[in-house]
């Protein structure tokens, strides 16, 4: 499965003096994500923006974000530096240059987080009522209360690592949390040098309502921090030493994992493996107190190998990702009010969904709409004794997967089950290597994806035996088949019996589990295959048309831009007068408002409650407009490295559906961002009628709901 590469060939570049290869065209893709995740921080940031708690949490997404940006992707730059790799990105950047503006834009970030979560959010929380307590600021009976908790509870888990010459230095996994501690022998005042993990199996957050002698009943949340509580019996550790000092330290590793697949005879094996050196990857980011000595600092960036571009001093707690568990405080009126989604399709036609698919095709828009249709979808079929077959894409299940457990059930009750569980769905390897196992072990047909591709696709197909023939049903979606995250992404499910998209999923699946070489395809878009050079197509087309009546439009939500032969079409529509709007989450490598090249394209992103990870593509089409969606963003993985499929909606008011979402993101003043033409970002501001995209799609979940009650 592969795409033949060249450039648009219809449509003559309209402005012949424009460069399109210019690098000062593009905003380069790595710094381009951390202006993502500074929208993220600007959620936390913003007093007014959420709920006391949910500001927390986005103080959590930011810090984990970016422990997941320094393990893939300023690890991959790092080994393109150390490999002596000089090529520049598209805007210009060599490796180095890259790393240097990383450390720079990060730095800056960690303090504005810091700032906002010391100075403003601790002090708000405590005013609620929730506070972090200090061992110091104890009485003695309290104080002696946490030491018996610390040796019965914390005392067994530790394991303190010497070193010195006759202890090698000890190996530290991935986001492990440290204690470096320095030591003097008591007798002989040697120096010594031990290591302590804070144990991440124990809760960071230690609540004292947990500590037996500790709660009260004053309405007062307290917690102490894990690691203050080891450090303060750090003497029970070390008896009959002197504890000079502790200092902690973090590690962030290299965890993308490299599998040569023609090599791999069991890929199982492989991805087991790969977790379990994830772990030991090299250092891309030691995290140190600033406090710490520079003899202390010098030995762990010897030994784990690390260079002063790879250190960060960074005041107080270390690991901010571990916030997330605050919202567990039961404490409603600091968090987003709970919402009920619409169930439209079992509320219009009750719970037998083949009929209502026979109907029509169904159209759910997530989390306003609920993700239980998708999971009964696959549950009915399961139960059903005229289901013969069912056929499905796994990506991300999660850990409690309904789906999977239905899937299991069809198997055993002897339909046939084909299922592709994607292992190489990164930080997800270890759920899907359970799965497919447990799939496996009750008869199903588990298949692993093809060499040197993941399947990213998320596709169902349901076979039905209906009045002495066989009928297909589909269900296409643009997110994974996970009820978890159903509630908190938006997404799209598209259900069809349509036997034209049918046989391309037929066809699709094929490919997937057998030797089919199919490379034609009636409705899907199918990456590597043709994603690249049918959206160039539809956006030629559309040039094309506006040149000849005029009132071309492109409307494309995403997740991220990077693909330079797209933007470089999309430059060429702009040139030609076609109106251009993207919505793109994060990352983008188009610069929009560039006079004589991108004056007609705007790029605006989403940040608030729910996560933007729908995929949309609106062509106005000389008045017939058409509509895709699907799993695919316009980045050469994407398009190259995956199987995809963007699949059309033919249904003429799902598609004035779809339209009507997208211009009310595009409406949105209160909770999106307008790129500049330098590729930075400002909040649009609230011009006329504020705007809350995501507010309002609530506002028509409820009122969906409430009709479907009254009729």
């Amino acid at each position: 499965m592969s795409e033949e590469i060249r450039e648009p060939a219809t449509v003559a570049d309209v402005n012949s003096e424009v460069d399109f290869h210019d690098e000062n065209l593009y905003v380069n893709r790595e710094l381009s994500w951390i202006y993502f995740n500074q929208r993220v921080l600007e959620e936390a940031l913003d007093g007014d923006a959420h709920p006391l708690l949910e500001r927390v949490k986005f103080i959590s997404i930011f810090s984990s974000n970016l422990d997941e940006y320094f393990m893939i992707r300023v690890a991959g730059i790092e080994d393109q530096y150390e490999a002596g790799i000089q090529d520049r990105t598209i805007d210009g950047y060599t490796p180095l240059e890259q790393l240097d503006r990383i450390r720079d834009m990060v730095t800056r970030q960690i303090i504005q987080r810091n700032d906002c979560f010391y100075n403003d959010l601790l002090p708000a929380m405590e005013k609620e009522g929730i506070t972090f307590v200090r061992i110091e600021d104890l009485d003695g009976p309290q104080r002696e209360t946490l030491r018996s908790y610390f040796r019965q509870e914390i005392y067994p888990v530790l394991t303190p690592l010497a070193f010195d010459t006759g202890h090698p230095f000890p190996f530290m996994s991935n986001l492990s949390l440290n204690l470096a501690i320095e030591l003097e022998e008591t007798d002989s005042g040697m120096k010594r040098f031990a290591r302590v993990k804070v144990p991440s199996i124990l809760p960071r957050m230690l609540p004292f309502s947990s500590i037996e002698g500790l709660g009260s009943d004053d309405g007062i949340i307290r917690f102490i921090w894990l690691e203050d509580l080891i450090r303060n019996n750090l003497d029970l550790l070390f008896p009959k030493m002197h504890i000079v000092r502790s200092h902690l330290f973090r590690l962030v590793r290299d965890a993308d994992i490299e599998i040569e697949e023609d090599e791999a005879g069991d890929l199982l094996e492989t991805i087991e493996e790969g977790i379990r050196s994830r772990r030991y990857g090299k250092v891309v980011r030691l995290d140190i107190s600033p406090e710490m000595p520079e003899s202390i600092r010098k030995l762990l960036m010897k030994n784990l190998q690390v260079t002063e571009r790879n250190v960060y001093a960074i005041e107080g707690i270390l690991g901010l990702g571990c916030l997330i568990d605050l919202l567990r405080v039961e404490r409603p009126d600091l968090k987003d009010e709970p919402f009920v989604p619409a169930i439209p399709i079992e509320e219009q036609y009750g719970r037998n969904l083949f009929a209502a698919i026979r109907t029509r095709d169904q159209l759910l828009h997530h989390p306003y709409d609920s993700f239980q249709p998708v999971v009964d979808f696959i549950a009915q079929a399961a139960a059903d004794p005229d289901v013969l077959s069912i056929k499905q894409t796994l990506y991300r299940v999660g850990s409690n997967s309904p789906i999977v457990e239905a899937l299991m059930r069809a198997a055993e009750s002897g339909k046939q089950v084909a299922v592709l569980v994607e292992l190489k769905a990164r930080f997800d390897e270890e759920n899907n290597i359970v799965w497919a196992r447990a799939l496996e072990d009750v008869g199903a047909h588990v298949i692993y994806g093809l060499p040197g591709l993941k399947t990213h696709a998320k596709l169902t197909m349901v076979v039905r035996r209906e009045y002495h023939k066989l009928r297909r049903y589909l269900h296409l979606g643009t997110g994974n088949y996970n009820p978890a995250t159903g509630k908190i992404y938006t997404d799209y499910s598209l259900f069809t019996a349509n036997d034209e998209i049918a046989d391309d999923v037929a066809e699709l699946f094929n490919s997937l589990t057998g030797y089919s070489r199919n490379t034609l395809y009636r409705k899907l878009i199918v990456s590597p295959i043709s994603t690249r050079r049918r959206i160039i197509e539809m956006i030629e087309r559309e040039v094309e048309l506006h040149g000849r009546q005029g009132g071309g439009r492109i409307i494309m939500k995403m997740n991220a831009l990077v693909d330079g032969r797209i933007i470089r079409s999309l430059y060429r529509a702009s040139c030609a007068g076609v109106a251009i709007d993207l919505v793109i989450r994060g990352i983008c490598c188009l610069k929009p408002g560039i006079r004589g090249v991108s004056e007609n394209i705007s790029v605006k992103s989403v940040i608030g409650r729910f996560l933007e990870h729908s995929r949309a593509y609106y062509f106005e089409n000389g008045g017939t407009p058409e509509v895709y969606l699907g799993s695919a963003d316009l980045m050469p993985r994407n398009l190259d490295h995956r199987v995809e499929t963007l699949f059309p909606v033919l249904d003429s008011s799902i598609v004035a559906d779809v339209k009507a979402d997208l211009d009310l993101m595009l409406a949105d003043n209160l909770k999106s961002w307008a790129m500049e033409a330098d590729g930075t970002y400002v909040p649009v501001g609230e011009v006329g009628e504020p705007v809350n995209s995501q507010v309002a799609f609530l506002q028509q979940s409820t009122r969906k709901r409430a009709l479907h009650k009254l009729k």
